[in-house]
């Protein structure tokens, strides 16, 4: 586990305020606008700490990284509107259950899997 800094500590308490899933770009430009000194660097550095130990979600959206806030410790997956962004945590247990099969009738163990659904909120569809 890296060392809680202060600079870490700015980035998941700003990233605990945003919604859904945000670039650090995104997120460094809103604590600049907050008054905050952390550089764009150490937001990187910090988010990918925070999404390796479990308190932050990551995927992967048109080349860029993106984050989010998570329920720590629990493993969950995601369903993700394409338009507004607008993230729900989602547990899969049909999946959960697939992936290990696959894993066992495959020779494998400790199988570990990344599953977000895309699609469109409400909100979104009814504006399409």
């Amino acid at each position: 586990m890296k060392r809680n800094t202060w600079q870490r500590e700015a980035v998941r308490e700003a990233l605990g305020t945003t919604e859904g899933f945000v670039s650090a770009q995104a997120l460094h430009a809103h604590m600049r606008d907050a008054g905050s000194s952390v550089g764009l660097a150490t937001v990187y550095r910090a988010l990918a700490d925070l999404a390796t130990e479990g308190d932050a979600d990551a995927l992967q959206q048109e080349g860029e990284s993106l984050y989010r806030a998570c329920t720590p410790g629990s493993h969950h997956h995601h369903l993700i509107c394409r338009s507004c962004g607008r993230t729900v945590e989602i547990s899969a247990d049909a999946v959960e259950q697939w992936a290990k099969d696959v894993a066992a009738a495959n020779g494998f163990t400790r199988p570990e899997h990344v599953v977000d659904v895309f699609g469109y909120c409400a909100d979104c569809s009814n504006e399409r």
